[in-house]
């Protein structure tokens, strides 16, 4: 049986997540935006695109920080292109993470639960 191998989409999604930490954390201070965070990266095979994961601090400005992520997002991929070492930068596409969201509010509503006192 053969193991999985590191792929190089992998290896490039790793690299631009931590380079898009960075730069998505300066863009939101440049533009004003709620404060968001990459929370991952995944890239096609081809290298061409990239959906970047984010998340927002403050889930009820979501909308208003992907607005301004996507209106930002050539900016982002020029900035991206000067940081990293590839031949072809892929064309960023911005997405909300809503999975912290939704983990909050399971963990609020298993808090809620009344307890039962039963080990």
């Amino acid at each position: 049986m053969p193991t999985k191998s590191f792929h190089r989409t992998d290896r490039v999604s790793a690299q631009l997540r931590r380079e898009l930490g960075t730069l998505v954390r300066d863009a939101v201070a440049e533009h004003g935006l709620p404060s968001v965070s990459v929370s991952d990266v995944e890239v096609t095979r081809d290298l061409a695109h990239a959906k970047v994961f984010v998340t927002a601090l403050q889930p009820e400005r979501a909308a208003e920080a992907m607005k301004g992520l996507k209106a930002a997002a050539p900016e982002v991929r020029y900035k991206l292109a000067r940081a990293v070492n590839l031949r072809h930068v892929p064309e960023l596409h911005f997405h909300y993470d809503d999975s912290v969201d939704r983990g909050e509010r399971i963990d609020n509503l298993l808090r809620d639960l009344p307890d039962t006192g039963e080990s």
